[in-house]
């Protein structure tokens, strides 16, 4: 990697860090905040969906501007907008100004994420994408590792403060993506090729027959499945364990150590010694494992222990597939990034959804669906990706 390409990854990655501890901060929260305003958890669903509903329709526009214009002049709309939903969730005194917020969030910061991710693609070289990718997500995750903790112990007195204090920090890393961190301009090239922005669903049918299609479907059905954990949580702690949000947030820093422990110290190797499409089949069904032993957990000693390893199991596996993503990329970075960033999205959209609805009929269910469809990627991927790999030392052959 070039001095110039260290530097955008340094300062990347601490921007990364100020944004994501201020969202660390209230993930805790938000199952008690929901509540408090005359919700549940179907609103805590809707509301979780919501955010991704948005992203799903602008992260493409976001990643294909910054093609055309430029990573840093989009991260930048990300990271204020971010600070900005975030106060106006902290100031909601009814629920419809909860969502109104939420959606707010997902319309602005859709455009952080892929421009992001395209900076990696600009500073490094295929070699070392995936590790880069993997860094930039161990990175977020440390404001994951901090914040749910700080959250958890500012929220016990006023729900609102963690949103308060996460505004700012977001507005601080916008100072240091305004100041120091360098543009990386777009080749003439990539930006006469980078599609148009766009909202429609030919766009995505196109995308999903392209080389890149089968790593944006298990993109999807990756996220699909883990928001049967991400989403309920909370929820299944507070009814089935009596948590309240500093034991929540304490999980939750479980989550995050294990998830930037392993991004950063596994991705790079594991990909570079098997290759993304073996490690992502190896994480499919480590991850349908993993929800059993969630479910065998029975007090608080034991959760934590259950989420390390249902966390391990799924850390490499988002970095791998959106390696695999890039590496396949026929279009421009961040086009490509911000096709990951839907189907992402869609999963989000409606896995919690999913998940809001069957833990009403079901404490368990969610997490027994979250094995099943980690099962269904593995078997599918198993087929696809052993098809694939023929047909491309096939062709390296002729």
């Amino acid at each position: 990697m070039t001095n110039y390409g260290r530097k955008t990854m340094i300062l990347l990655s601490f921007t990364l860090v100020v944004v994501t501890l201020g969202y660390g901060l209230v993930i805790p929260i938000f199952p008690f905040y929901i509540e408090r305003l005359g919700g549940s958890g179907s609103e805590l669903g809707m509301l979780v969906a919501l955010s991704a509903l948005t992203e799903l329709l602008f992260g493409p526009v976001w990643g294909s501007l910054s093609d055309r214009v430029g990573r840093k002049r989009v991260l930048t709309v990300g990271v204020f907008g971010y600070g900005l939903s975030l106060l106006l969730m902290g100031l909601a005194s009814r629920l419809w100004m909860l969502f109104a917020a939420r959606a707010l969030s997902g319309v602005l910061t859709a455009a952080t994420m892929p421009s992001a991710m395209a900076y990696v693609g600009d500073a490094t070289s295929e070699e070392d994408r995936g590790g880069g990718i993997g860094w930039l997500g161990s990175a977020a995750g440390l404001g994951i590792i901090l914040g749910p903790g700080v959250g958890g112990w500012l929220g016990q007195d006023s729900l609102s403060r963690p949103f308060f204090v996460g505004a700012g920090l977001a507005w601080t890393a916008l100072l240091f993506v305004g100041f120091l961190l360098p543009e990386t301009a777009p080749s003439p090239s990539e930006s006469a090729r980078a599609p148009r922005p766009t909202l429609g669903l030919g766009r995505l049918r196109e995308a999903l027959s392209s080389p890149i299609g089968f790593p944006l479907f298990l993109l999807f059905l990756a996220s699909f499945a883990l928001a049967n954990f991400e989403a309920v949580f909370g929820l299944y702690a507070a009814e089935r364990f009596g948590f309240g949000p500093r034991r929540v947030g304490t999980v939750l820093m479980v989550v995050g150590t294990v998830t930037t422990l392993g991004k950063g110290a596994l991705t790079g190797p594991l990909t570079r010694r098997w290759g993304e499409e073996r490690v992502v089949q190896a994480s499919m069904l480590a991850g349908a494992l993993g929800y059993l032993v969630l479910l065998a957990a029975f007090d608080y000693v034991t959760i934590l222990a259950a989420t390390a390893v249902f966390i391990l199991s799924k850390t490499v596996l988002r970095p791998a597939l959106l390696a695999l993503v890039s590496r396949r990329a026929a279009v421009g970075q961040g086009a490509a990034m911000g096709l990951g960033n839907t189907f992402l999205s869609l999963g989000r959209i409606i896995g919690p959804l999913w998940a809001g609805f069957i833990f009403d009929v079901g404490l368990a269910l969610p997490y027994l669906s979250g094995a099943g469809i980690m099962a269904v990627g593995f078997i599918v991927s198993l087929w696809h990706m052993g098809a694939t790999d023929t047909e491309m030392d096939g062709a390296r052959s002729a």
